[in-house]
This record gives structure tokens, sequence and C-alpha cells, in this order.
């Protein structure tokens, strides 16, 4: 009720005057709060996050954080969604505008600066890739060496796994015309093309692994899923999973992808104390257990490989480098890129101070 029908009223009595004006004011409150509430909603900003295949283990924690309330907690309102087998990968959807965010490889930060597209990684989930290279026990390949002739599965071409069977076959001679590459994508695609021997390998993450291990089709030929089995094949840390964002939108955007990075942050200090069986628990249960895993395989593969996930999101020193180096070795054009420029630690150390945190990651410098 406004004041010009209250004063009206009032001239009816005194009384009644008083007990209008008693719900007037009762009203008058009730819209003050739901404008502050309104308010207070619409200044919760929302931000769209792709991840590149949101059920693999290497790509867990972005779904993690939304299962455990971080996004809500930290004050932004995330839209998560995952990129289809066949379909625009989800650094090409952040790239071209279709979602603000990627949940992807650092490495494509590389690419898309080779490109001239200023694509920026914000923070760091891991320090090796988490893949595997598993191949048939028909296939005869036991490491990279027996790359020649063979048939190798990636998730795509001209996929971080594609990159990355590039480079372990040109450490041993091997050139890309020496063998054969297919994109199987993953889980049941990828264990079709071992059990069809359409290919006699492929390079895959768990629960795939786990799958294609209890099934008895393949084993590692190449660990990639251990810090210390990426550190022996790829010549260090190998930063994988991470955020990646146009700098433009972050420049415009800076206070929403603070919350984004904050809220991962609090995930990966979460991840860093917590079993694998906790974090399975806390996961969607069609992630850790379905037709092609259970449950208990999907822990067993989460508590070997659990060491690739980085405590505290800061890209670690080095670990640029590495994967610079690499994409000058399989043939990118690096010559547009500024390693400087891929990354940034700020938004995670914002994160670590605004947690009361301290980092255990040796970060990288300017020079990566």
């Amino acid at each position: 009720m406004n004041k010009r029908s209250i004063v009206a009223v009032a001239a009816v009595g005194a009384a009644l005057s008083l007990s209008l004006a008693g719900c007037s004011g009762s009203a008058n409150a009730s819209s003050s709060g739901a404008a502050k509430s309104d308010t207070k909603s619409a200044s919760v900003p929302t931000v769209k996050l792709m991840v590149g295949g949101i059920d693999k283990q290497i790509y867990l924690p972005y779904q993690l954080a939304q299962n455990l309330g971080f996004y809500k907690k930290y004050g932004v309102n995330v839209e998560l969604s995952t990129e289809q087998n066949g379909g625009v990968g989800a650094e090409d959807a952040m790239a071209s505008g279709q979602v603000d965010m990627a949940g992807a490889w650092y490495i494509h930060t590389i690419d898309f600066q080779a490109k001239g597209k200023d694509v920026i990684d914000l923070v760091q989930l891991s320090g090796a890739p988490g893949e595997r290279e598993m191949c048939s026990p028909s296939s005869g390949v036991k490491s990279a060496a027996d790359f020649k002739g063979k048939t190798l599965g990636v998730t795509d071409l001209g996929s971080g796994t594609d990159e990355l069977t590039q480079f372990l076959a040109a450490q041993h001679g091997i050139k890309r015309s020496d063998y054969h590459t297919l994109a199987v994508g993953a889980g049941t695609t990828a264990i079709a093309a071992i059990q069809r021997k359409s290919a006699d390998c492929v390079m895959t993450t768990q629960p795939t692994v786990g799958a294609l291990t209890g099934k008895h089709l393949a084993t590692t030929a190449v660990d990639l899923a251990t810090t210390d089995g990426a550190t022996k094949a790829l010549g260090g840390d190998w930063p994988a999973a991470g955020v990646l964002a146009q700098a433009s939108w972050v420049n415009s955007h800076k206070d929403a992808a603070q919350k984004v990075v904050t809220a991962l942050v609090a995930t990966m200090h979460w991840i860093s104390t917590h079993s694998a069986t906790d974090i399975a628990n806390a996961l969607p249960p069609s992630f850790v257990q379905n037709a092609t895993i259970t449950k208990a395989q999907y822990i067993a593969g989460l508590t070997t490989d659990k060491g690739q996930f980085l405590p505290d999101g800061i890209m670690p020193a080095g670990g640029p480098k590495v994967v610079y180096a690499m994409e000058k070795t399989i043939g990118v054009d690096t010559s547009k890129v500024t390693l400087a420029n891929t990354f940034t630690n700020q938004y995670a150390q914002n994160a670590l101070k605004q947690l009361g945190l301290s980092a255990t990651t040796t970060p990288a410098g300017a020079d990566g």
C-alpha cells in the first residue's frame, strides 16, 4: 500500500489509519526485503563452463566443486556442460564464445596463441596428463619405441592426446607417417576400438583404463597418469587440466573469474585432504559406476592416479616450458607465443589468501 492511499484512508478515523499504517509498514518492509533479495540474487554472476569430458577422472574437480556446493559458497553460479564425441571441443567452444570457460588442457593456450588467439590458463588443476597408453596384448607394443606401423587411438584428431602421441613417437625417431592415428573418443568407443582390433593402442584415462584392465583387453605401455610416469616420459611436470578463457573475457569479468578459481582451489584442497573413496562418494553415481566400470575399480584407479592433482591450483615451475618444448618438437610454430601470457597464478594466489591456505607447489615464473 502506498502513501497516497494511506492518507486517503486516514480521514476515515485515527484508529483505522493507525491500523493501515501498521499494515503498510509491514508491507513496505516485506517489499524492501524482497528488493534486497532480488538485488543479491542479481549480483551473483553466472559463468558457462564446458568440460572436455566431465565424467573423466582427470576432469573430476569441476563437477566435484558443484557437488560440494563450492561455486555457490564463493558467490558464482556455474553452468557446467560437457563436450560430446564428434562435437565441438570444450576449448573451441570457449574460443568461439559459445561458453565463457573451458575445463581443458593447458597445452591449448599455446596452440591458440600460436594462431593469434589470446587464451589464458587461470588455474591449474593437475601436473600430469592423467593418460595411459593402453595396448592390447596382441599388439606387441611395450613402449612408445614400438609405435611404428601401429594404429594408435586418440580421443580426437588434433586433440591433446594426439599431440602427446606425436611427441612420444618423435622421442624414438618415429614420424607421424610411420603410424596411423585413429579418433576413438573415450569410454565405450575406446574400449570397442581395442575389442574390434581397429586400434592396437588407445591413449585414455580413468575410468576407461580400469575397464580395459578389468576386462583384460589392454595393459599400460606408457604411464602419463602419475607424476613419476609423466616426468620419465615427458621430461618434467606436464600441466594438464586447468581452466581456460579468452583474455578479453577475463579482463571484463575479473570478479566472476576470481570466484570460479576460488571455488576450484577450495576443491583442490579438499581433494588433497580426502581419500579416493571420499571423492567417489561425492561425485554423481553414474560417474563412478556404470556399464564399463565398478565403483571399486573407479576408486582403485583414483587411488593410484590421485597424485596428478595439484593441491593449490598453482601452475608448477618449469611446467609451461616442458609443454612449450613438446609443441616445438612436434612442429607447432611457436614464434608468436609469449609463454608468460599463456598462464597466470594471480587468481589462484588470491584464492589461497582468501581461504587462509598456503601454496605447496613451487609456482612457475614469467618465463614458465
